[in-house]
């Protein structure tokens, strides 16, 4: 039990509601920030429990701010914890929240869990999480509620708006003009999904590339193809692409290979 659930277990203070899983995702992703001058954002302040945990965990370095759309919350403020009160569905109050925080490490979506506010949050306040920062939006379960606007593969959710964000960061290796390089492939290095939580990690990156070491173990001629390599992988080429037009599933190298019968 790490030190977020273990405060969590022990709370006699202001009200939390978490799943227990959420504390190993917290602490995997957050553990570095601790004891550090790093700026907290959290979605969602409800009756300010969780950002009195922030506060602990991260230490006395840290800037905690709260969001939410209750102006009762603004009684929570403390020491090193700031409350700001709007809606996170009102754009222009999204792209005030940097001017007041500066740049931000850690951004937690904990808000209202429908899908355009969970949407419309990380359009806006993606671009303003430091590089080497984290985004994190939990309670994503309600893609899959109906009352939330959600369902298994209903246009619109989170989760499948996320699912681009896989296409997007992996842009740099894109043959197709419909996905290219953008700021988020280009300032993003991983998404991770768990049970109820996506969790966005910052860094600037450009096109990677691959590189070699070390000695072949026998013959080795990088290149050098028969004619009926060379022949094989334009068809192969131009027959995917004809495919991918439909989207339909097409065969790589070793396809072709076993096609000729060659081994």
């Amino acid at each position: 039990m790490n030190e977020l659930q273990q405060y969590f277990e022990r709370n006699q203070n202001r009200l939390m509601n978490k799943f227990e899983h959420y504390f190993e995702i917290y602490d995997r992703y957050f553990h570095s920030y601790k004891n550090k001058p790093v700026t907290i954002v959290e979605i969602g302040v409800s009756h300010g429990g969780s950002l009195e945990m922030w506060r602990e965990y991260f230490g006395d370095q840290a800037t905690i701010w709260g969001i939410d759309i209750d102006p009762r919350c603004k009684s929570l403020e403390g020491k090193n914890i700031h409350i700001l009160i709007g809606s996170q569905e009102d754009k222009k109050f999204l792209r005030s929240i940097a001017q007041n925080t500066g740049p931000i490490d850690i951004l937690i979506d904990d808000g209202g869990h429908t899908q355009n506010q969970q949407k419309v949050s990380f359009e806006i306040l993606f671009e303003h999480v430091k590089p080497n920062g984290v985004y994190l939006c939990e309670d994503t379960h309600t893609s899959y509620w109906n009352v939330y606007g959600g369902g298994y593969k209903r246009m619109g959710s989170f989760i499948e708006f996320s699912k681009h964000l896989i296409d997007q960061l992996n842009a740099f290796h894109s043959e197709q003009n419909a996905l290219r390089v953008n700021s988020f492939t280009t300032t993003a290095c991983s998404v991770h999904y768990y049970d109820s939580v996506v969790v966005i990690e910052k860094r600037k990156r450009e096109k990677p590339f691959p590189r070699m070491t070390g000695n072949p173990s026998f013959e080795y001629a990088p290149g050098k193809k028969t004619l009926f390599e060379k022949l094989s992988l334009i068809f192969l080429k131009n027959s995917n692409k004809f495919l991918q037009i439909f989207h339909l599933p097409g065969f790589g190298v070793n396809k072709m290979i076993e096609l000729s019968g060659k081994k």
